[in-house]
């Protein structure tokens, strides 16, 4: 108990810091998915490559690897003085946007083709149908493999601290070098860890339940 009492600040610090990488990344996560997904299902053979390579690239690269490639060749090509918290959203975001678009375009299959032949019979185009008519369907079939992929995003995000940011992992390495028991550290670690993941999945469950209410 002595560990969490003695250092509550830095605990706290870097609980929010798990939250704030957690949230911004799936905030890039999904508006990305949900573009490349739609490019997976574009008529554009382009769009189509594009979107299949987005994914085939992020999905078999390991996190480690994209993490190395925003801090140390995005800075150079880019720009040097970027914040490593936007980098380190970047990373996450981009790298679970992969697996966004699966899921997305997954609950997009589960969409009657003709609910799209009709939009088109009507006059509306590809980006207006996928707005209008197959996003809103899609979504009650997209939102219970979200929860597992954000529930992973937030232990990924431990990543992140080993690039100079404050979440829960990096706290556990400042601890452990200043002496205290390993042990305690990490049941503390596991606990917030437990908190942040128990209320995504909470949430899910509540806005899985909501959908169902309005079927």
């Amino acid at each position: 108990m002595d560990v969490l009492l003695d250092n509550l600040s830095l605990f706290r610090e870097g609980f929010f810091g798990t939250l704030k990488l957690t949230a911004s990344s799936a905030l890039v996560a999904v508006v990305v998915g949900v573009i490349i997904a739609g490019f997976r299902v574009s008529p554009v053979p382009p769009l189509r490559i594009f979107g299949t390579l987005w994914v085939t690239l992020l999905r078999n690269t390991p996190l480690t690897l994209l993490f190395l490639v925003a801090f140390f060749v995005v800075p150079k090509v880019l720009y040097p003085d970027l914040d490593s918290f936007l980098l380190a959203t970047l990373a996450c975001g981009f790298y679970t946007s992969a697996f966004v678009t699966e899921a997305v375009r997954s609950g997009i299959n589960t969409v009657p083709l003709g609910q799209a032949e009709a939009a088109r019979a009507i006059g509306l185009t590809f980006s207006q149908t996928m707005r209008l008519i197959v996003l809103p369907q899609a979504t009650r079939t997209v939102v219970p493999p979200l929860s597992s992929i954000f529930i992973a995003l937030t232990k990924n995000t431990a990543i992140a601290g080993a690039f100079d940011n404050v979440e829960l992992f990096n706290v556990s390495k400042t601890l452990s070098n200043e002496g205290y028991d390993i042990v305690m550290i990490f049941v503390w670690i596991t606990l917030a860890y437990l908190v942040i993941t128990y209320a995504i999945n909470g949430l899910f469950r509540l806005l899985e339940h909501r959908l169902e209410v309005a079927r």
